[in-house]
């Protein structure tokens, strides 16, 4: 049986009681769906859970897997119902946010969207989030579902062996991981808060062109007429 730790949600020992390897798979496409949800406990725990017996290190590797592309396939889903007008119109009400940031974005997507889907399964909350823009830009779903298994394939083999190698120690793996995920948010973060300062002060210094129109007109008719 998997015992609860302070670093494991109880509902994720619950799961993987109750259903084995597939509870494991269930909570990670729970965790691409929520990104808050923490997949390095959850692998980690999976990877505990083989090393007593309760599951094998195959189908822990192969459930969670699965689970990363049904959940990454979900959001996916998401993005081509939106489509891209829809979420040009979404995001351009947003403040801040211009029309020509997302035709930006979106010309980065289509020249880097291979890599940033692949690598991306290895950035915490970016590995779920990447899917939405895949959907919206329709990316084929054969290449969309193998760059999936493949990164997530990687990423979940790292964690769920860490865990079956340490067994009782598996908690150190989420230490190192959750270090890594702050970093990783902490650099997001900050680089929000640059566009932000940047887009702000751009907009400070923008006068629209009537209102210096009409400045100058106002600076003219004070002026006192020339002596002949």
């Amino acid at each position: 049986m998997t015992t609860a730790t302070p670093g494991a949600p109880q509902w994720v020992a619950d799961l993987m009681d109750t259903l084995g390897a597939p509870g494991a798979g269930l909570a990670i496409a729970l965790e691409n769906l929520f990104p808050p949800l923490p997949s390095e406990v959850i692998l980690p725990l999976a990877g505990f859970a083989a090393s007593t017996g309760q599951m094998t290190l195959l189908a822990a590797l192969l459930w969670t897997t699965a689970g990363s592309v049904i959940g990454a396939l979900a959001l996916y889903g998401v993005g081509a119902l939106l489509g891209r007008d829809r979420t040009v119109a979404i995001a351009a009400r947003l403040p801040l946010v211009k029309v020509t940031d997302i035709e930006k974005t979106e010309a980065w997507f289509l020249r880097h969207g291979t890599k940033a889907v692949f690598f991306g399964r290895m950035i915490p909350v970016f590995r779920s989030l990447i899917s939405v823009p895949a959907g919206v830009e329709r990316m084929p779903l054969p290449v969309f579902l193998t760059l999936t298994t493949l990164g997530s394939a990687l990423w979940n083999t790292a964690f769920v062996c860490a865990g079956y190698s340490l067994g009782d120690n598996w908690t150190e793996v989420t230490t190192v991981v959750s270090a890594y995920s702050k970093v990783v948010l902490a650099g997001a973060a900050l680089a929000l808060a640059a566009f932000v300062t940047v887009r702000i002060k751009r907009r400070s210094g923008e006068r629209p062109k009537g209102a210096r129109g009409t400045a100058r007109q106002a600076t003219t008719a004070q002026q006192p007429p020339d002596n002949p």
